[in-house]
């Protein structure tokens, strides 16, 4: 008589996301740093007159920073806003590092010109929310740090204005942007010597279980199931990557507005820009939460973006509409 024992099974993908990431059955997580699928690797230019360096925020989890500033500015030519800039990527994925981030940011420091802070965080899943959240604050804790030391960073003390803070972010970017605003407004999150003086918000990734008609999922393409960039099957599996396990769509988390969602109306705002590309998926949520908050009263500007689609200036930063984008957060963040 013999007898055999079977092996367990090896562990088996349940969520490939763009090829980038892919969460196993065992709870493992596999990631690659490639990131042609989704066009991230663009050529930066090289003319633009910005210097930046790599600096460390969060020295305990290795978290850092890109900061930018305009070469041969600051002193007497008057100091710069500080914009406080978190990438997008569902939560999942994307770096400061990556070459359309970077340029997009070169932009930024140079045409508005401001003093740009581009910050990593930790990802999911390996990191599910609230960890993107916990590092952000820890930015905003650098900065004050930063605002109320004597031996500030030298480029910091050179050309940053600390009464001018912005924070901003592209996708879950300027979600993070949202619950950083509400923390600065409710108190929770104190900046001291320096001040928020604005959100900028370009196309923020919100979600909920109830479909807002721009969410309506596509027919996916004959013989192929599998999500693809930008579309709404994209982002549900980047929601269930990111939030904490077993979550909906209608977690504080992803739904401002959600049945547990605190309410807005008593949190003190600064002046929201709110960037809603006309092609967008999540259009009709973005155009809806901006409506919110305005019959709340907040000071909202609410600028749509005809014939483009999520992510456009991430996409192509040099494009014309990535230039006119420039100088609608110039405006904003140079009002008064």
């Amino acid at each position: 008589m013999s007898s055999s024992s079977s092996s367990p099974a090896p562990p088996h993908v349940v969520e490939d996301c763009l090829g980038i990431v892919q969460l196993l059955s065992d709870g493992t997580v596999t990631r690659s740093g490639d990131y042609s699928s989704i066009s991230l690797m663009r050529d930066v230019p090289i003319d633009l007159p910005v210097q930046w360096k790599d600096v460390v925020y969060d020295a305990g989890r290795g978290l850092r920073l890109r900061m930018y500033a305009p070469a041969n500015h600051g002193g007497e030519e008057g100091k710069l806003p500080v914009l406080v800039y978190f990438h997008g990527g569902g939560f999942c994925i994307a770096s400061f590092e990556l070459p359309n981030f970077h340029a997009g940011a070169l932009r930024l420091a140079g045409e508005l010109p401001a003093v740009v802070l581009s910050a990593d965080y930790r990802l999911a899943p390996e990191h599910r929310l609230p960890a993107a959240y916990e590092d952000a604050v820890a930015v905003f804790s650098w900065l004050r740090g930063q605002a109320a030391a004597a031996a500030a960073d030298p480029w910091l003390a050179a050309s940053a204005d600390f009464e001018r803070v912005f924070v901003c972010g592209d996708s879950c970017g300027g979600n993070i942007a949202h619950h950083l605003t509400v923390g600065c407004g409710s108190g929770d999150i104190a900046l001291d010597a320096a001040r928020l003086s604005g959100c900028v918000m370009l196309w923020p990734y919100f979600g909920g279980e109830e479909r807002m008609p721009s969410e309506a999922p596509p027919p996916p393409p004959e013989g192929d199931a599998s999500p693809s960039a930008m579309a709404i099957t994209l982002f549900d599996q980047m929601w269930r990557l990111a939030l904490p396990a077993g979550a909906t769509r209608d977690h504080p988390a992803a739904n401002p507005f959600g049945p547990e969602s605190p309410p807005l109306d008593g949190v003190a705002f600064p002046p929201v820009l709110i960037v809603d590309p006309e092609l967008d998926v999540l259009s009709d949520r973005v155009a809806d939460y901006a409506a919110r908050l305005e019959a709340m009263g907040k000071r909202v500007e609410l600028v749509k973006f005809e014939g483009q689609g999520h992510g456009f200036f991430v996409l192509d930063p040099m494009s014309e509409a990535s230039g006119e984008l420039v100088r609608v957060v110039r405006r904003f963040v140079h009002a008064g």
